[in-house]
């Protein structure tokens, strides 16, 4: 998938086209970015490619990857135009040596799947602490001029009530719950971008993203979205193991791009910014009920869809207990940038792109 699909060069051409971007900025820069292959890092490296091939402001892309041959695979029709890409070979816990200068870092590599934190707590707390630790390093020998770490929403914890949660909000985990070895490491991983930013000037800013999704996303994800979406697709029933009333915000995938990277070029040093659609603000159950009524199902699906509960014991262990996390965004939106797709079109976007996937 490259831009011959039309809803991907519509983002790709809605990212380079944004007024609030300085894109100018990043002529003949090398820019860094882990978890390349990631649902985020994917679009990332694709907006870079795009501004070099279509917009014509040269810049170097490196992208570290685990594994090359399914980099390739993944940035295949990418790769045919050429662009200025290089893979560099290697994991968070094993970050290779790189000789050439790096100007920008963008950090987005670490698990994301809710079943990993429980069965691997120590690995998810050990990649993202000894990550971490090497890329701030990096950009302070570098001497480089800005580092973005791609944290989480979930750093705020469990939230119990409705409300506005902004960046000074108070957080909440229990530290004896392994499941929260995920956002304790997102956690410790900002203190780290704090203090390289206070001790040793390094340019480091942290973007707390809500719950991400649209082009791009893998036919096997297993978050809820990708899951809906599926079962939409196929025409199978929606069955939620919890009672569905977690409330998040959910953004799509150009709207997290262009957040990024204005918080790249124009974002104060040191400091965290929410991202989110705010207007997207709803529980799972309704998210789930949304998808299994939307026109896009109908249009795209096989059949009628329901939505069933059906808790069980083990989900309890998966999935963090009932909260509410309402982003507040104004700080974001005072650098200019605005969400432009609502939560519907979110799913019809990665529904029409991702059908022959997921089907």
């Amino acid at each position: 998938m490259w831009v011959e699909q039309s809803i991907f060069r519509e983002d790709m051409e809605y990212i380079s086209g944004v007024d609030f971007i300085p894109w100018e900025d990043l002529r003949e820069s090398t820019i860094l970015i882990t978890g390349a292959t990631g649902l985020i890092g994917f679009n990332l490296v694709s907006a870079l490619a795009y501004i070099v091939l279509y917009k014509k402001i040269p810049l170097h892309i490196l992208a570290l990857v685990r594994d090359e041959e399914k980099a390739r695979e993944r940035f295949c029709e990418l790769l045919k135009e050429e662009p200025p890409i290089s893979f560099i070979i290697g994991d968070m816990e094993h970050i290779p040596s790189i000789q050439e200068p790096v100007d920008y870092i963008i950090h987005g590599g670490s698990p994301t799947a809710s079943r990993y934190f429980a069965e691997h707590p120590v690995e998810t707390i050990q990649c993202n602490l000894i990550g971490a630790m090497s890329l701030l390093t990096l950009a302070r020998e570098k001497k480089s001029k800005g580092f973005i770490y791609l944290s989480s929403m979930e750093v705020y914890g469990s939230l119990h009530r409705q409300e506005k949660v902004d960046e000074n909000h108070e957080t909440f985990i229990d530290t004896m719950n392994v499941r929260n070895s995920y956002p304790e490491a997102k956690r410790m991983v900002e203190a780290l971008c704090a203090g390289f930013a206070g001790e040793y000037s390094v340019p480091a800013k942290v973007v707390r993203l809500t719950q991400t999704f649209g082009v791009g996303i893998r036919s096997d994800d297993s978050r809820v979205f990708a899951q809906f979406a599926r079962a939409a697709l196929r025409g199978e029933d929606i069955i939620l193991l919890t009672d569905g009333g977690t409330s998040y915000s959910y953004l799509y995938t150009a709207d997290a791009v262009t957040a990024i990277f204005v918080i790249l070029l124009c974002g104060g040093v040191g400091e965290a910014y929410n991202v989110a659609n705010e207007q997207s603000y709803c529980s799972i159950r309704e998210m789930a009920e949304l998808v299994a009524t939307m026109d896009a199902t109908e249009r795209l699906g096989y059949g009628v869809v329901n939505v069933y509960v059906k808790e069980s014991e083990d989900a309890k262990k998966l999935y963090p207990p009932k909260r509410y996390i309402d982003l507040d965004t104004q700080k974001l939106r005072k650098l200019g940038w605005n969400a432009k797709y609502p939560l519907e079109e979110m799913f019809h976007r990665m529904m029409e792109v991702h059908r022959g996937d997921f089907c």
